[in-house]
């Protein structure tokens, strides 16, 4: 099997993501992307020398100070003064899975060749990628707009020796591992610390992880709540195909099937019903996960453009002979997506919780809180606290980033997305939702014991034996936070075939 993943002009699908994410391959570039990166560097050299006039960000300063012009002498260390200055990165840390892919990505935007940096630069970079020398990256810098300008200073600052990293599982300076692999540290020339501090690497690897996990909570939702209606004893006319036919939303279409799926052969759903009707949250599952579906892949066809597109300023092209500053930095195509991926999956978290309401309610010859003897053992009833609590906090955290912006560099930069903060907001959201999926499937499970002899479709029997393997039946009260913790480490584990995601 081929261990490299080579950078070129090839679209970065969610698909080549997940197999690098997975089977951690090596990257190498391309020899495109090599003569891409070269022939860049090698006509801004030229530039500079043919020309005195100021060109932004090449030999003037930043922001507000776009106007001040800069001795050739000093542009080198301009450029580290850029990287250092811009380090001013607060908050927790940024988890190791995501900074590798803010790497991955900048060598990726990088590799185009509209950025004039030099080829040793995006070497060390992939020397750090291959070899797992991980920055340490604040959550906390980045307004969304001027590019991931904190952020990515703390990317880049271990190219200069400063900064710090994560190397064997230790968090130490970056000047040890330089002088451990026997590195020199990268003399940064005119325009390469612009290079790396703009650009939208931050926001873009929290959508490529939130989008992954996001998609695989969906088909789990789909899932859980299938079983919860099963434990229910629900009807299964609401997802009958001629319903959706006359009402074809992409995502309600495709939740109606895969329901429909699952529940085959299942003798749980085809016997008698006294009840006529289920309540919303479970009859309106195709319409509330369908929904869910198709603004997540709206948020996908977003994130998938920005990973494949050039985001720092200004950009160099040979061809018409120009460098021209814009604003490709700009979050905001990202920050409406993160608000509108939080909403969706808020939304998952909110029907799941009302499932799991209905199955602790004592209904449809379920004990109440799906425990032996009620009132000596509570049972049940607290989990369903946990899970409205979370679903509470995630309205919360739901408030959309985007429609804040705020002034910054002195009345320059006067618009900004806020679409980092809508990054870090919505991996909570996230991340909340396998909790609040988990403490479904804990319900569904223990009042599917209730449902024996009759049995669901052999597709859940088999699914349900792997996790009552882990997580048994409740007899009398436990505590059941272990049991809740093992329930998301299991969904956490779970591995499901990319087309079932996609």
């Amino acid at each position: 099997m081929n261990n490299v993943h080579y950078i070129d002009q090839k679209i970065l699908n969610f698909e080549i993501l997940q197999d690098l994410i997975y089977t951690k391959k090596k990257l190498e570039l391309s020899n495109k992307a090599i003569e891409n990166i070269e022939k860049c560097r090698n006509y801004l050299d030229q530039k500079i020398k043919e020309n005195s006039a100021p060109i932004y960000g090449i030999n003037t300063g930043f922001g507000s100070l776009c106007n001040v012009k800069i001795d050739a002498n000093n542009l080198r260390q301009l450029q580290e003064n850029l990287v250092m200055s811009h380090a001013c990165g607060t908050g927790k840390r940024v988890p190791k899975e995501i900074v590798k892919l803010m790497l991955l990505l900048k060598i990726q935007s990088l590799g185009y060749g509209y950025s004039g940096v030099q080829l040793e630069t995006v070497k060390r970079l992939i020397d750090f990628y291959n070899n797992d020398i991980i920055p340490v990256v604040f959550t906390q810098g980045s307004l969304g707009a001027s590019g991931d300008l904190a952020p990515l200073a703390h990317l880049s600052l271990p190219l200069i020796g400063k900064g710090e990293v994560y190397f064997k599982n230790k968090r130490v300076s970056s000047s040890k591992v330089l002088k451990k692999f026997k590195w020199n540290k990268i003399e940064l020339k005119s325009k390469e610390g612009l290079a790396l501090l703009n650009g939208t690497q931050f926001m873009s690897a929290y959508g490529v992880q939130l989008i992954l996990k996001s998609f695989k909570l969906s088909y789990l939702a789909d899932l859980i709540g299938t079983l919860s209606l099963e434990a229910f004893d629900g009807r299964v006319s609401p997802f009958n195909k001629q319903i959706h036919a006359i009402r074809p939303h992409n995502g309600q279409i495709k939740t109606a099937k895969r329901i429909n799926e699952f529940l085959e052969d299942s003798e749980l759903i085809n016997q008698y019903k006294e009840h006529v009707q289920d309540p919303y949250s479970f009859r309106c599952m195709p319409q509330v996960h369908g929904a869910s579906k198709d603004a997540l892949e709206y948020c996908k066809n977003i994130f998938l453009t920005e990973i494949n597109s050039v985001t720092d300023n200004p950009n160099i092209f040979i061809e018409t002979d120009e460098i021209i500053s814009g604003g490709n930095f700009h979050g905001q195509p990202l920050a409406l997506a993160f608000d509108f991926l939080s909403i969706a999956m808020a939304e998952l978290g909110s029907i799941s919780e009302r499932r799991t309401f209905q199955l602790v309610s004592g209904q449809r010859n379920l004990p109440p809180f799906l425990v032996k003897n009620p009132g000596l053992n509570s049972g049940f009833m607290i989990p369903q606290y946990t899970a409205a609590s979370i679903v509470s906090q995630n309205k919360q955290l739901a408030t959309p980033a985007s429609v804040d912006s705020i002034v910054s560099s002195n009345g320059q930069e006067d618009h900004v997305s806020m679409g980092a903060n809508g990054a870090t907001k919505a991996k909570q959201i996230v991340d909340n939702i396998e909790t609040i999926l988990a403490i479904e499937l804990l319900n569904a499970s223990q009042a599917l014991y209730y449902r024996i002899p009759t049995k669901t479709s052999p597709f859940l029997e088999s699914f349900l034996k792997v996790y009552r393997s882990e997580i048994p039946f409740v007899e009398n009260d436990i505590v059941l936070s272990t049991e809740i913790k093992k329930t998301v480490s299991f969904i956490n584990s779970l591995d499901i075939d990319n087309e079932e995601l996609f």
